[in-house]
């Protein structure tokens, strides 16, 4: 340490000391910015549509099917089944944070397990497991699937019920859930039970039991960039055509319904053997067929609503040929019916009333109508249709009815969306591959412009300080140097 002289001007030094350390402060702070800029603009995407693929435990569903429990399953809320022993979950719900990787998705749809029948009726085995959401904390280094759980204890038989209890631990090695697009799809993630899952599961299985794997994909498009408010019309209005359109008339809607589970299983199972093919814009989400187009009119005051759709469904197999086109819904007085032409065996087609549901009141929430998986009972004529494998009155598939009323309104996006179903992937280490949230790279809404900045990282920031303040610093040391 140099010795201190008499004289020697200090104040120079202590300014220059504030003087660094304020333009340190100012250049981290725009290194940050730069570096943190187009993630913090691309932050909190809405989470929807999708599904979620779990078969929970393969061998669970073995033992309740099995010689020793004499059990079954049954599927709520809309849930489906995917091969032969994956559940699909639906209907997404949540967030996505692609700077820090935070992720959230909620999924409709459960399952319930019976067995061991009692003699009188009740069974010692009952378990539902329903709404899994998937939480993925910032940093992504591991997940957690949560459930609504209600069973009975093994041994005691005392029932329990839980909301969203943490079930299973996942395993995100090699996933990155940084800088991810749309759609996010995490495949066969290993899972294995927590303990507050075992207490949940009735006892079957202890902390750590490893469950089959879980996958999912959900949309979670970036955000628009909202526009200025505008006086009158915008830029992309047709005043004309909104001019002729007759009051309460819409263009964009769709209706979503996967007729009968069972019927679809019968379709592609060992009896018929066959197929179904969609035309004409129908759009397949696995569990769900979505007909889009939809046109007609909506009176609020009456609480009616008419509407036709796009969309032709052929359903081919063994002794079967039947086709569905011209979907329609009808809702009166408070309740819905759906219809469709039908064709059977070649013959014309004959518009036929399918289903009926409850619709007690529409009403449009920022222009949009919404119906989310109403029940729906079979007609009489729709019983004929499908050859007496269902009687009148029988529960179908839910509807789901989207209108758009107002032109800035978006149809939700279809439950399920995604691949076609496939068979099952067998549990093998090759299902234990990582893969990374997909798409991995930036989202295309984010600022280009700053990429050379954010991909500089820490060494960047320092080199850029450095050519700030070396400088700086050499031209206040020699204004604050002793002069003879």
């Amino acid at each position: 340490m140099l010795p201190w002289r008499p004289g020697a001007p200090t104040r120079p030094v202590r300014t220059s000391a504030v003087l660094i350390a304020t333009a340190t402060t100012t250049v981290l702070t725009f290194c940050a910015t730069l570096l943190t800029g187009p993630a913090a603009r691309a932050a909190d995407r809405t989470v929807a549509g999708g599904r979620l693929d779990w078969g929970i435990k393969s061998s669970f569903q073995s033992y309740v099917t099995g010689p020793i429990a004499k059990g079954s399953w049954s599927l709520r809320d809309g849930a489906a089944t995917v091969g032969s022993d994956q559940f699909r979950f639906h209907s997404a719900t949540g967030s996505y944070d692609p700077a820090d990787g935070a992720f959230e998705a909620g999924f409709s749809g459960g399952v319930r397990f019976l067995g061991h029948r009692k003699p009188d009726g009740s069974y010692q085995l009952d378990l539902t497991i329903g709404h899994p959401t998937v939480r993925i904390p910032a940093g992504g280094r591991g997940g957690t699937l949560y459930a609504d759980m209600t069973g009975k204890a093994k041994g005691t038989g005392k029932v329990t019920s839980a909301r969203q209890v943490p079930l299973a631990t996942l395993d995100l090695g090699g996933v990155t859930m940084r800088g991810g697009g749309s759609p996010v799809v995490l495949d066969h993630l290993p899972a294995k039970l927590t303990p507050e899952g075992a207490k949940a599961f009735a006892g079957y299985y202890t902390a750590g039991t490893e469950l089959d794997p879980v996958s999912l994909s959900v949309d979670a498009p970036a955000r628009k960039p909202s526009a200025e408010p505008t006086h009158g019309p915008g830029p992309g209005a047709n005043t004309e055509r909104d001019k002729d359109r007759p009051r309460g008339a819409f263009t964009t809607a769709a209706v979503d319904w996967g007729v009968r589970r069972t019927f679809r299983e019968y379709v592609t199972g060992p009896v018929a053997k066959g197929e179904w093919r969609l035309s004409d814009g129908a759009q397949d989400g696995g569990a769900l067929f979505r007909f889009p187009g939809g046109k007609g009119t909506y009176d609020e005051r009456r609480n009616t609503l008419r509407a036709t759709f796009q969309g032709r469904i052929g359903f081919r197999g063994k002794e079967l040929d039947l086709a569905l086109s011209g979907v329609s819904v009808r809702v009166v007085d408070g309740r819905g019916t759906l219809a469709a032409d039908v064709t059977r065996d070649g013959s014309t087609a004959e518009t036929v009333p399918l289903a009926t549901f409850e619709a007690p009141r529409l009403r449009p929430e920022k222009g949009l109508i919404t119906l989310t998986e109403v029940p729906a009972t079979l007609t009489t004529r729709g019983a004929e249709v499908f050859g007496g494998l269902y009687r009148a009155g029988t529960a179908m598939d839910p509807v789901s009815l989207a209108v758009a009323l107002d032109a800035k309104a978006s149809l939700p996006p279809l439950p399920d969306l995604g691949d076609a179903p496939t068979a099952a992937p067998e549990r093998s280490a090759k299902a234990r591959t990582r893969h990374t949230a997909s798409p991995a790279a930036a989202s295309s809404s984010s600022d280009s412009s700053a990429a050379p900045w954010a991909a500089a990282g820490a060494g960047g920031v320092l080199l850029i300080a450095a050519a700030v303040l070396v400088p700086l610093w050499r031209r206040r040391r020699a204004a604050a140097a002793p002069r003879d």
